[in-house]
């Protein structure tokens, strides 16, 4: 919703400006996250204070480098889009990390514990609450600074929020040597997975806006984000619910095991599936319904890109098993021969066929790789080849439909 009504009261270069301090900052997360979350969820030590005072110390240092990193880095990144704009937006929006700094491990808690309820709570309230603040000034100011505005005040009242809705220890600074090293120990590998799911992420963004122009590459990261929204529910409510999950049920431990993840496993597929078929096969509608004339091309971004995410939506739930048993370098091989797929083939086919060749890409990396999350999966008890078959029918039956609905559409030039 609010990306309808900012669509009508910005311009469309703001939403390609925007993208590109994103992807900077989403960079700088990525290419420091040594899998904080993750190891609070996993480890035998994740309700210790000593533990999670530690990993809150480790975020607040982290955050601060990232900080001046981002303000460093926004002169290369000006320089090299030939957006001046830039220079001023990075270090302001890079504000929003200081300020998440001060997120309690409560957070971590709650997932761990899947207290979802309350975890929601924070979650759509800041979102909401920051949403209203950037359409207020939005509409006042018709300027991009509205975006970041919105970013730092959803940050800070989530932040609030945390510290007073939800259950958990009074965070405070502690280094605790033990506590330390297990964080580093079973992060290492993260971080190198953070920095190849980075490439996987927004590789096509990156390489895009040197071949679109802003208003085209706002453009792209509209239609992106509506094509995308199944893969982002799937990895929310995956990211909270299923390491907890497959740590208290290992698949490989029993038939009953097996039985309850295939059913879970199954509803989310159908449901993120469900949700991408009027994507693919409507999306040329949806986009004359929601959007003015500035954003057509977007008609084909939606369709293309919902039919390239089918593969990667359908195997998301196997990769939490690897974390859940602490297997965080199996993660990363998945996902450094995942990037190198991906960064190949964007290298080849966005210079060719353009945003056609985004989404291409998108698809054949998934497809290459699934024989790899199969492998992983099925080293950890979890793999499924029933679900794979039946839902990878499904998802071929709805990219031929959306093929013969749009063929001609979907090779149409963005500039």
């Amino acid at each position: 919703g609010s990306n309808l009504i900012l669509a009508r009261l910005l311009f469309p270069e703001a939403f390609g400006l925007m993208a590109l301090v994103f992807v900077l900052l989403t960079g700088l997360a990525m290419f420091s996250d040594i899998g904080i979350t993750p190891s609070i969820l996993s480890s035998k030590r994740g309700d210790e204070p000593d533990f999670l005072n530690s990993a809150w110390t480790i975020q607040i240092i982290r955050s601060v480098i990232m900080f001046v990193l981002a303000c460093a880095l926004a002169w290369p990144m000006a320089s090299f889009y030939e957006q001046p704009e830039l220079l001023q937006l990075i270090p302001v929006t890079a504000i929003s990390l200081l300020i998440l700094a001060a997120l309690p491990t409560r957070i971590d808690t709650a997932s761990r514990h899947m207290i979802l309820g309350r975890l929601t709570v924070v979650e759509l309230t800041s979102q909401f609450l920051g949403v209203v603040l950037m359409l207020m000034a939005a509409w006042a100011t018709g300027s991009i600074w509205a975006i970041v505005a919105g970013n730092l005040a959803g940050a800070a009242i989530k932040v609030a929020l945390a510290w007073t809705v939800l259950p958990g220890i009074p965070n405070r600074l502690r280094w605790e040597r033990a506590a330390v090293g297990e964080l580093v120990r079973y992060g290492k590998w993260i971080f190198l997975s953070t920095v190849a799911g980075f490439l996987v992420l927004q590789s096509d963004k990156l390489i895009l806006g040197r071949y679109l122009s802003m208003e085209g590459l706002g453009v792209y990261n509209i239609g992106y984000f509506l094509a995308s929204f199944p893969l982002l529910l799937g990895q929310a409510l995956i990211g909270r619910m299923l390491i907890p999950i497959y740590r208290e049920n290992p698949p490989a431990q029993s038939p009953q095991n097996f039985a309850r993840l295939r059913r879970v496993r199954l509803a989310l597929s159908g449901l993120l599936l469900a949700l991408t078929v009027p994507l693919a096969l409507g999306g040329v509608w949806l986009v004359d319904l929601l959007y003015d004339a500035r954003y057509a091309n977007a008609q084909v971004v939606v369709v293309m890109v919902a039919i390239g995410l089918l593969p990667q939506i359908l195997t998301l739930s196997y990769d939490s098993v690897a974390l859940a048993s602490g297997d965080s370098r199996g993660f990363f091989m998945l996902n450094a021969v995942r990037a190198a797929l991906f960064v190949g083939t964007m290298l080849v086919t966005v210079p060719a066929m353009g945003v056609a060749g985004a989404a291409l890409g998108f698809g054949l990396t998934h497809l290459l790789c699934w024989p790899l999350v199969a492998r992983l999966a099925n080293r950890h008890g979890a793999w499924d080849p029933a679900h794979d078959a039946l839902m990878g029918a499904l998802a071929g039956l709805v990219a031929l439909a959306a093929f013969w609905l749009h063929g001609p559409l979907i090779l149409t030039p963005i500039g």
